[in-house]
């Protein structure tokens, strides 16, 4: 039953984060007064990409093409650790925040890796963006569930949600808000997401995350872009389950399974829906505004620690 979970949850974030970016899209599109592209346009974007040839430069190593590979092979480890819909899953014990935040940095790692790879300027300007904003947002993601483990006291994801499942009353806290609001602006540096980077740009002074993927065309292209919206579907999840617990399963039962799925998706929707009222209600920060941003929220991070010993 534990092992079918697993898959299920697995299956659930590979085949339900195309469509979260989707609706990221069409909501900020009819915020803007536009019709916008279909719900379903990601799925159809991959589809294409999946079926056409890649074109791989000469000067590229096999690190290029194993990338995309290991960034969608993290994101579906990761999907086996973070808690979806119960605490109680196979691989319950590896649910470490240390753990995921590894595996986040390892495809982070390896994706500057092949931008440098390449050998295009775009590339290797992108790649050393990426490795500062993750230099100073990873100590952050650390620090702020630091912050909430200790009103746990535990850094289990299912020890935490458990525990808060069953006691309310330890999120009515200074220091839980403190950690949400660093982890919800980290969650977007780490995404690509506005005010760090703008997801659908290619002015070139100002790209991230595109300037790296320049260089990838069909499925090499598709991995990255699927693995990049399983990414965003891991940090919402972890922002919602985390942070507001209510509706995930305690125990396997079906009923408690299917209204952890239907709390879960509800949760999806609202934060997709704060995300792209963000995006269109903000521009995009200059490039030396960023470190100050990340700054400001790993400040945020730390004081949620702090008040963990003086507000309990």
């Amino acid at each position: 039953m534990e092992i079918a979970i697993e898959f299920l949850q697995l299956a659930i974030v590979m085949f339900a984060s195309p469509l979260l970016i989707g609706l990221i899209r069409k909501t900020k599109a009819r915020l803007q007064g536009r019709c916008g592209a279909p719900l379903l346009q990601s799925y159809a974007d991959i589809r294409k990409l999946l079926s056409k040839e890649s074109v791989v430069s000469e000067n590229t190593s096999w690190l290029f093409r194993f990338t995309p590979y290991l960034l969608a092979t993290t994101m579906m480890l990761s999907a086996l650790i973070v808690p979806l819909l119960s605490t109680r899953t196979t691989l319950g014990f590896m649910g470490n925040i240390i753990a995921l935040i590894y595996l986040f940095l390892l495809g982070t790692f390896f994706l500057a890796l092949a931008g440098l790879d390449a050998g295009s300027a775009f590339g290797g300007m992108g790649a050393s963006r990426e490795v500062a904003i993750a230099a100073l947002a990873e100590p952050t993601v650390l620090i702020a569930i630091f912050g909430i483990a200790l009103r746990a006291g535990t850094t289990s994801l299912d020890g935490m949600i458990t525990r808060f499942a069953a006691e309310p009353l330890l999120m009515l806290n200074a220091g839980h808000l403190l950690a949400f609001c660093a982890f919800f602006i980290v969650a977007l540096a780490e995404n690509g997401r506005l005010p760090v980077d703008n997801p659908t740009t290619h002015l070139e002074l100002t790209m991230i995350h595109e300037a790296m993927i320049l260089e990838y065309s069909g499925r090499y292209l598709a991995l990255v872009e699927w693995a990049a919206g399983m990414k965003l579907f891991l940090f919402l999840t972890l922002l919602a389950n985390l942070f507001f617990p209510w509706g995930v399963a305690l125990n396997n039962t079906p009923m408690a399974l299917a209204l952890a799925f239907i709390a879960l998706a509800i949760k999806l929707l609202l934060f997709a829906g704060a995300i792209a009222l963000l995006e269109t209600s903000v521009a995009k920060l200059r490039l030396f505004r960023v470190p100050e941003l990340l700054a400001g929220s790993f400040t945020i991070a730390l004081l949620a620690v702090i008040t963990a010993f003086f507000l309990r």
